[in-house]
């Protein structure tokens, strides 16, 4: 299983991701954890990428894909893996394509939780995280269900801050989703359910 995952802020695709890796052991890989994980084993690309990262300039497409290679090598990987950030546009899109093809690892789906902006901004603006152990609630809980600590609304669980990051969302990634849809790899799920209703359909969609 070899699948992009994509969804707004917000949607639950770290829910569901969460659900595949417990279930199947499909290593949930993200853009950011790679970066991370290559700088803090200083690798040749690691420490290329860590170069970029501490003047404050982004990571070329070309290297990330170079570092998505080498994770790939990885004996984890070969359950697959469910990518969570990249791509990010067509042009990232194709380049993964084409890496894949050469490690005869073809991409099996692009799966799009699927959720209505206005839903995700009343999702998030009640959003509420412990302080103590990270547990996300909701505004309803008036200490943390698991550790009891205090409740706080992140700083940018703000209305205003949510509607912009759903339009950055909404305009780097509507080709993306574009892009899936003509290589008919693009499966969608109704997020405004139950996780675990919503995770029947993500399994009925991929096939599993």
């Amino acid at each position: 299983m070899n699948i992009v995952l994509l969804g707004a802020p917000g949607a639950g695709k770290g829910t569901q991701a969460a659900l595949l890796v417990e279930e199947f052991g499909t290593p949930h890989i993200s853009t950011g954890d790679i970066l991370r994980a290559a700088v803090k084993e200083q690798s040749e690309l690691g420490l290329k990428a860590k170069g970029y990262m501490d003047a404050g300039n982004l990571v070329p497409d070309e290297l990330i894909i170079d570092l998505m290679r080498e994770r790939f090598q990885q004996p984890d990987t070969a359950k697959g893996v469910i990518l969570d950030g990249f791509p990010r546009t067509t042009t990232q899109a194709v380049a993964l394509d084409t890496m894949m093809a050469e490690l005869e690892r073809p991409l099996d789906a692009a799966l799009l939780i699927d959720v209505e902006p206005e839903v995700i901004i009343n999702r998030l603006c009640s959003r509420r995280m412990c302080k103590e152990c990270g547990y996300i609630g909701t505004a309803a809980d008036a200490s943390c269900p698991k550790c009891g600590g205090e409740m706080y609304q992140r700083d940018d669980d703000n209305e205003a801050t949510v509607r912009n990051r759903l339009d950055v969302y909404a305009t780097s990634t509507s080709p993306l989703i574009d892009y899936y849809r003509g290589c008919n790899k693009l499966v969608v799920v109704d997020g405004d359910r139950d996780p675990k209703e919503v995770y029947v359909d993500v399994k009925a969609g991929l096939g599993l």
